[in-house]
């Protein structure tokens, strides 16, 4: 996150809270972790997700985590867990999951095709879950997008905040 800090700059407060056992992580356990985060931001916060965090992510404000209203929502490198992607229960994804998504919140989606970790296709899956999501498919980058989260940063400021 230090990348997206950096390409910010100071007109933006990122924040990168720790999540229970990252090194192996539960959804169980992270899911409040994500309702206090949220319950700290303000209206219009933008979220931010990477990897199987970006799958948590997605599926609590699929199972309408958000009290408020979010101003994006940004995965980055994330793990599709349902029909034609990864299988596993605790992460699966609720359908239709665009229909439970905050109303009118923009989605961005990032993927590096030379990620070894979450397969590239996961983003074809995610597109085809999320219509409205803006889609950015980023030739020759890894799962931490090389550590170049510019892409990302452009997007953000975007929208306005």
């Amino acid at each position: 996150m230090a990348s997206l800090r950096n390409e910010l700059g100071a007109g933006y407060d990122v924040r990168y809270p720790t999540m229970p056992n990252e090194s192996s992580p539960e959804y169980p356990a992270w899911r409040p972790r994500l309702a206090d985060v949220v319950a700290t931001s303000h209206d219009g916060v933008i979220l931010v997700g990477h990897s199987i965090g970006a799958t948590m992510l997605i599926r609590f404000l699929a199972e309408g985590g958000l009290k408020g209203r979010a101003g994006g929502i940004f995965l980055i490198a994330a793990a599709f867990v349902g029909d034609g992607g990864w299988t596993d229960d605790e992460f699966e994804l609720p359908r239709p999951l665009a229909a439970r998504l905050p109303a009118g919140t923009p989605v961005f989606l990032y993927h590096g095709s030379d990620d070894q970790t979450v397969p590239f296709a996961h983003v074809d899956l995610f597109e085809r879950a999320l219509p409205h999501a803006v889609v950015r498919r980023l030739e020759r980058r890894d799962h931490q997008l090389d550590d170049d989260l510019s892409d990302v940063a452009a997007d953000i400021r975007t929208l306005g905040q």
